[in-house]
């Protein structure tokens, strides 16, 4: 999107403009953010259980750490004993014991 300056120059607007335009959209008009930007989903129940939705699919899998990646960022489980039982195109469950989620 082209925005004019003083100068009457054009300055093109960046990602992260058209990121917080998308977001002050879908605020106003009370919409769910998850559906409309891709926002991922991480819902954890205690430390030994993880769902997320809205991810785009496995980078890395192992029994101490699992990296997905989301429309906007990767998330990072890190744990022991990690095992995925189950998962879809849209929404996956990761159990052991979870030390740490983090989002790349």
């Amino acid at each position: 999107m082209n925005k004019k300056h003083k100068n009457n120059r054009v300055r093109r607007a960046g990602a992260n403009e058209l990121v917080s335009r998308k977001e002050q959209v879908v605020d106003s008009l009370k919409l769910p953010k998850d559906l409309l930007l891709g926002a991922s989903i991480v819902t954890l129940t205690g430390n030994h259980e993880a769902w997320i939705e809205n991810y785009k699919g496995i980078i890395e899998y192992s029994d101490t750490f699992v990296l997905l990646q989301g429309k906007t960022c990767q998330i990072c489980i890190m744990g022991k004993g990690l095992s995925i039982d189950y998962y879809t195109n849209e929404d996956m469950k990761i159990s052991g014991w979870i030390t740490c989620v983090r989002y790349e």
